[in-house]
């Protein structure tokens, strides 16, 4: 039996992502299966046991017969039931904060909880010969703070996801 979800009526698309679950199949097995999985921008998902399989382009009802068949063919299951949903995720993205300014490699940087503000700029190689570390702005918000990253009491600000930290040129009249 192969179950679809009436939220997903539409194909599956590449970038974004669905939500698979399964049963008969073993218990302890479950739970490799019941998921968010992404959908590549290829349009793949890579399923348990079997590696890549093509998700794009299908409706859930179908991707979930391949799924069942492709299982049953390879002799990995009997009878599994596969179910195949919208995920609220609808692309999963990187979490990143951005860097820009006067840093010697701009662009996003990968967020994690105990990321700080010293930490994102020394990824991004630190500030270059016209960076300013006195007075490194940090947009969150819609709000801008000013830091001054020579003191070592702000080097430990932690960043949030999608924060955006600018290195501004040195003053040519004081360097700062």
């Amino acid at each position: 039996m192969v179950c679809a979800s009436p939220l997903l009526l539409a194909q599956i698309q590449a970038g974004g992502a669905i939500q698979i679950t399964v049963s008969g199949v073993p218990a302890e097995e479950k739970t490799r299966f019941d998921l968010v999985y992404p959908v590549s921008d290829s349009g793949l998902i890579n399923m348990p046991f079997i590696g890549q399989v093509r998700a794009a382009g299908m409706k859930a009802d179908e991707l979930a017969t391949s799924l069942q068949a492709r299982y049953k063919s390879a002799g990995i299951y009997t009878n599994p039931t596969f179910q195949v949903f919208d995920s609220d995720a609808q692309k999963i993205t990187q979490q990143v904060v951005h860097l820009g300014g006067y840093i010697r490699k701009t662009g996003p940087v990968s967020w994690s909880r105990t990321l700080t503000l010293y930490q994102a700029i020394q990824a991004g190689g630190g500030a270059n010969e016209f960076g300013s570390m006195k007075r490194v702005k940090l947009y969150r918000g819609g709000k801008l703070k000013e830091y001054d990253l020579t003191q070592s009491q702000f080097m430990n600000i932690p960043l949030e996801v999608g924060d955006t930290i600018e290195i501004p040129q040195k003053s040519p009249f004081t360097g700062r």
